[in-house]
């Protein structure tokens, strides 16, 4: 029987991150958005709080609390508070998860440390590729062995790339399947070029270029079959629906507040039934789509198959996150569109959750 009831550990959990997100995130997205720039003390804060360590085994420093249903629990209120700072916060997952899934202990060893350490240290995983029909299960960037290295060579794109960034980790094809290398970000052949997004301003994105980028043998995750591509773009697809119930959840409720306060024809305009009925349908799908993403977190806590149900809350909480947004610029009218106002910054954000894979994980 499936029990979605948080424990007390998890109310807590929650209530500090949607404290943290109103306190400290959400009067940041603005300015953050306009400068193109993260704000790096609430970067600190956030691992402060060990958003991501706190996933991370307690032999490498981490709190030892893997659990995805605390996953995207925390992703949803960090998407209430901005996406863009959200996605940053959570990026070193990109690098730890996989490594706790299928590093081996050598790599954990060396790695993971420093990702409970005393300062953040973001992460990056390059999966999605620049092409016309992009499948992250069908990888074109290829990798060969060659001697005592592999040898990559591919373009990816909407790879995160934040300052002080160390590592990526690249899903290339070979002969035995699809494999995930260790690239450091200073590798020859290695070339990042930045991309101008329409939304997510504040999060440095790159177009990768790797021209026969070359890495140790010991830089592979996982064993001679490749790492289990399915079960990580699985838990980005649950991380990223999370964030967009949150996305949605913020649009919903700012179009709420602005219908119960704008008056036209003597009454506030919540009282309208074009406008009430459309603020009821906002809410409606923002629990339903919830409830997909908390089954899909759950199955993965289980172990038992959840692309069906990845894929379902994905694809659900996207278009959610964007028919939310258009719906809150529509309630705002006039002033939905204007840049004062953060609707405008949300359904740009909410475009962006079609191209999105794998930008962050639980």
């Amino acid at each position: 029987m499936i029990d979605f009831e948080p424990s007390d550990e998890q109310r807590l959990v929650v209530e500090t991150v949607r404290q943290f997100a109103q306190h400290e995130i959400r009067p940041r997205a603005r300015e953050c958005n306009e400068a193109r720039e993260l704000p790096k003390d609430v970067l600190a804060h956030a691992h402060e709080l060990g958003l991501v360590s706190n996933a991370i085994d307690t032999r490498f420093g981490g709190g030892g609390e893997r659990s995805a249903v605390t996953g995207v629990l925390v992703a949803e209120e960090l998407g209430w508070g901005d996406l863009a700072i959200a996605l940053a916060i959570l990026s070193p997952s990109l690098v730890a998860l996989p490594l706790q899934d299928f590093g081996s202990e050598e790599q954990k060893s060396e790695w993971l440390p420093q990702f409970t350490g005393q300062a953040f240290l973001p992460g990056s995983l390059a999966l999605v590729e620049p092409r016309f029909h992009d499948d992250p299960f069908r990888p074109t960037t290829h990798a060969h062995a060659n001697g005592a290295a592999w040898v990559i060579t591919g373009r990816k794109c909407f790879v995160p790339w934040l300052q002080g960034s160390r590592v990526v980790i690249v899903v290339a094809a070979s002969d035995s399947g699809p494999q995930a290398f260790l690239v450091p970000c200073e590798a020859d052949g290695l070339h990042a070029e930045p991309e101008k997004n329409m939304g997510i301003d504040a999060l440095p994105t790159v177009e990768l270029e790797l021209d026969g980028v070359r890495v140790p043998q010991a830089s592979r995750l996982g064993s001679a079959q490749g790492i289990d591509l399915h079960r990580l773009v699985h838990r980005g697809r649950v991380g990223l629906a999370a964030l967009a119930v949150g996305l949605a959840r913020a649009a919903y409720e700012i179009a709420r507040e602005y219908a119960k306060e704008r008056e036209a024809f003597g009454a506030p305009i919540a009282t309208k039934q074009a406008i009430a009925f459309k603020l009821a349908d906002m809410a409606i799908e923002i629990d339903a789509a919830r409830l997909l993403v908390w089954e899909a977190a759950w199955l993965l806590d289980r172990g038992e198959p959840a692309g069906r149900a990845a894929r379902l809350a994905h694809q659900q909480a996207s278009k959610l996150a964007l028919d939310v947004a258009d719906g809150a610029v529509q309630v705002l009218g006039g002033h939905g569109y204007i840049r004062e106002y953060l609707p405008e910054l949300h359904l740009r954000h909410a475009r962006g959750f079609a191209s999105f894979e794998a930008l962050t994980l639980v």
